[in-house]
């Protein structure tokens, strides 16, 4: 059991995923997807923040 465990942990002789993606250039396109998505998060949060402090002062008039 316990070396059933250990083999499935062990290294293995493949490049690991981001090595493959870097040898490909495909990490560019991973990159680029994350930076994106967190960019659209972030301007989302920024026009929600925006909008919930004009109906505050919309409220407290």
């Amino acid at each position: 059991m316990l070396r059933a465990a250990a083999q499935a942990t062990a290294p293995v002789d493949q490049p690991e995923m981001a090595d493959a993606l870097r040898q490909s250039g495909k990490i560019y396109v991973v990159v680029a997807v994350i930076t994106v998505v967190l960019a659209g998060l972030l301007f989302f949060l920024i026009s929600l923040d925006r909008k919930l402090t004009r109906l505050e002062k919309e409220v407290r008039e």
